[in-house]
């Protein structure tokens, strides 16, 4: 099931591991979709500001 008007993905993780992710997703009282956006989301922030700083530095350097 994907959230209407987001594309939906594919991922290959074993069964094992998702059926366990399931009950851990339970406990917290989420979704598993909703957990792994989550935590896609955390990640890619925190890459964004990194790659932002990145830029205000270049920029700092090349204008001293």
């Amino acid at each position: 099931m994907t959230t209407k008007g987001v594309t939906g993905r594919v991922v290959r993780i074993e069964d094992d591991v998702w059926a366990d992710f399931e009950k851990v997703c339970q406990e917290k009282g989420t979704k598993r979709a909703t957990d792994i956006r989550v935590y896609v989301m955390r990640e890619v922030t925190a890459w964004r500001r990194r790659q932002q700083r990145d830029v205000t530095a270049a920029r700092t350097i090349a204008e001293s």
